[in-house]
């Protein structure tokens, strides 16, 4: 495919983070964007008002002429769309140039210096700092981003062409699409054992992502992850490794031993040992692509954050409202592990909506498990995404399961009027569904609280 001869580039599914990313770099390229979404959200607010056109009904008819034109128009797509889409289908039986997100990120960023971030957990968070310390030092890069960094306030950065940031989508085998010179796998817990069936094909999917990895280039990875690879870690002998860990005045402070010299004095402000790691891996990524690693630890300390990740969206004396994007046992530990850390003393509510059916169905115990540490626990019925519903999974199964006594299923239309005299502890709301949407209603509701 010549990127030259295509003028009109049609995404269906461009409200997704990642689609919506690839919207904006074509647009910014001079193309034609246009595209389809069944959900209107702030997200395509955005794009709809930066001159894309944009509907959300599954309708041939609404989708402008321009993009009908087959030798100049690229239709691209996400795997969550199902395949009877009509808009889809069209396209294909009519012999349009169309590929998956990953096709296409793939071609964008194979010409260049591609660090790319895989793992089942912390990809978000680790690309945006990566983004941000490439930023700090004065490279030329452009970034595709799985949330919308708080530094940028976008999910697309371009600051220049010779690098480029992505995150390596495990889902449906996506990262193999890629040209990695410079890569870290974060994590490989099982997940989306739709696609996979089981942990091993999963593992052996990983493993041959660190095989496409550029010879002259490297694979970053934590002990525990069976790959062969750079270590990093937190005080415990790997490559990279953080130590003399310290909290102080609600942020962390530390030493970075690197495998050529020891940075002192680090300070990092995003709670939780998992973005410590996803920090220091950021670092490790792009000191071993050349940059000076204590040029790079300075650009921590003005790290934001990537919206819905760890999110503060109130904070004052005795109370906090804190908003995530974990929707796996694991990241619900580690925001477990990040609130107990950082507010030791205080009660945590915890508003939780299951996000897929196979996947509460895949890890009902660890789920279970997992909120069951929180002090009351609040469940919001199964997003289903792009799922049918599966008999014998739903949310009050999940309840049974869970051995905190303070429980019970709420509707999301009583929410806000359940959560509005909340004055005091931790509130949290994790997920990846549409309790998103719900955040702003919540704050509003709770604007005594500051």
């Amino acid at each position: 495919m010549n990127m030259t001869d295509i003028h009109n580039v049609y995404f269906i599914g461009i409200g997704g983070i990642g689609m919506s990313a690839l919207a904006r770099y074509f647009q910014f390229i001079g193309k034609q964007v246009g595209g389809y979404d069944k959900t209107r959200t702030s997200l395509t607010e955005e794009l709809a008002a930066s001159g894309m056109a944009i509907h959300y009904t599954d309708d041939l008819t609404l989708v402008p002429e321009c993009f009908k034109t087959k030798e100049n128009t690229l239709v691209v797509y996400t795997p969550a769309i199902p395949k009877h889409h009509s808009e889809l289908n069209y396209f294909i039986a009519n012999e349009f140039q169309v590929q998956k997100r990953a096709q296409v990120l793939g071609l964008i960023t194979k010409g260049t210096y591609c660090f790319a971030v895989a793992g089942t957990h912390g990809k978000t968070t680790t690309s945006s700092i990566l983004a941000h310390l490439l930023n700090e030092v004065n490279a030329p890069f452009s970034a595709f981003l799985g949330g919308i960094s708080e530094d940028f306030n976008s999910n697309y950065v371009c600051k220049g062409q010779e690098y480029t940031v992505v995150e390596a989508d495990e889902y449906d085998r996506s990262f193999l699409h890629l040209h990695p010179n410079m890569a870290c796998v974060t994590s490989m817990d099982a997940d989306h054992l739709d696609i996979y069936g089981d942990a091993d094909n999963l593992k052996q999917t990983f493993a041959e992502f660190a095989g496409i990895v550029a010879k002259n280039g490297g694979l970053l990875k934590p002990q525990n992850v069976g790959l062969k690879g750079i270590s990093y870690g937190i005080e415990d002998g790997s490559d990279y490794e953080i130590h003399n860990l310290e909290i102080r005045n609600g942020a962390y402070q530390f030493n970075i031993k690197t495998p050529k010299e020891i940075i002192r004095s680090i300070s990092f402000s995003k709670p939780g040992r998992h973005n410590l790691n996803n920090a220091l891996a950021a670092l490790a990524m792009a000191a071993e692509a050349g940059f000076n690693a204590n040029d790079l630890a300075k650009g921590l300390a003005t790290f934001k954050g990537v919206q819905r990740r760890f999110s503060y969206q109130i904070k004052s004396r005795d109370f906090y409202f804190i908003d995530d994007y974990a929707h796996h046992p694991t990241e619900i530990e580690a925001v477990h592990q990040a609130v107990r850390e950082m507010h030791p003393n205080l009660l945590v509510t915890v508003v939780f909506q299951p996000h897929l059916f196979s996947r509460t169905q895949d890890f009902m115990e660890g789920f279970a498990a997992s909120l069951s540490k929180f002090d009351r626990v609040l469940l919001l019925d199964i997003y289903p995404a792009r799922e049918e519903p599966i008999p014998g999974v739903d949310s009050g199964v999940l309840l049974e399961k869970i051995t905190q006594e303070n429980k019970r299923i709420i509707d999301k239309a009583d929410l806000v009027q359940e959560l509005q005299n909340l004055d005091q502890g931790v509130l949290l709301t994790l997920g990846a569904g549409d309790i998103g949407l719900e955040v702003v209603k919540i704050k509003k509701a709770l604007q005594h609280a500051y």
